[in-house]
């Protein structure tokens, strides 16, 4: 289980932290990392470059001129892709680029990320990065007492909304939450910078599901038989017998012709 050094922003040292193996200690994987920033990079295309086709060119629908007799090369139209000026063939059309990639691959990339950046050297744990109010000063003069030169990432939670205003004109430093960290910020910034309850959010998103606990004993079949004697046993519900109706008998009406045959006898 790795072991990383907790420092404030004056540079002491003021505790350890041991991380989680399955997070902070997973074994390299470069194909997953490979899949995983093309997969970001692929997502983050705009997909608008586009050329316009004879259809989309200016230009009329005429024939300059006849087919035949002129000594020239035969024309349908300004418009074709053959002449200056005409429409573009087989080019760019807007689509869209981003494809999905299966949530138990981006997060075995970001461990392997997050791992190997730890066996390097690179991971610096601060207990806290709080500012009384946004000061880029105060922030450019923490990152040079801490030592941190070059492209560093910074992790903390969501609500360190003085260090987010304090680095935005920084161009060499990043800010994100444990929520947002991807794996190209991973590996373009050299520095990775993460608080202590960063910590502890990463472990829980990017770690191992809880599974319920085998200290619980199951529950014995004769208190479940006792249980289930006690209890009131529920009435059956029976089925009413349907009543006969008797219909009176319906005389039938005599035909018409018949009625005035007997009328007339």
């Amino acid at each position: 289980m790795p072991t990383v050094k907790v420092r404030n922003l004056k540079n002491e040292e003021v505790g350890e932290v041991e991380l989680s193996d399955a997070v902070f200690g997973a074994p390299l994987n470069e194909a997953l990392i490979h899949a995983a920033v093309r997969n970001f990079m692929a997502n983050a295309r705009q997909g608008t470059s586009a050329t316009k086709t004879r259809g989309d060119v200016s230009g009329a629908g005429r024939k300059l001129w006849k087919q035949k007799g002129t000594g020239r090369a035969r024309i349908a139209s300004l418009r074709s892709p053959l002449w200056k000026g005409g429409g573009n063939v087989h080019g760019p059309q807007p689509r869209d680029w981003s494809y999905n990639m299966p949530r138990k691959m981006r997060q075995g990339a970001l461990r392997s990320a997050l791992s190997e950046r730890v066996r390097e050297g690179k991971v610096l744990l601060v207990d806290g990065w709080t500012f009384d109010k946004p000061k880029t000063k105060e922030f450019v003069a923490s990152m040079k007492q801490l030592g941190l030169e070059g492209k560093t990432l910074i992790v903390d939670s969501l609500d360190n909304e003085n260090l987010k205003l304090s680095t935005r004109n920084v161009q060499s430093a990043k800010v994100v939450n444990s929520f947002g960290l991807n794996i190209y910020d991973l590996l373009y910034h050299e520095k990775l910078v993460i608080s202590e309850a960063a910590v502890k959010e990463l472990e829980q998103l990017l770690g191992p599901r809880a599974e319920p606990s085998a200290t619980e004993e199951p529950v014995p079949a004769e208190a479940v038989e006792a249980g289930a004697a006690t209890e009131p046993a529920k009435p059956k519900r029976t089925r009413k017998p349907a009543e006969k109706t008797t219909k009176p008998a319906e005389k039938k009406a005599k035909p018409a012709a018949r009625k005035k045959k007997e009328a007339a006898e």
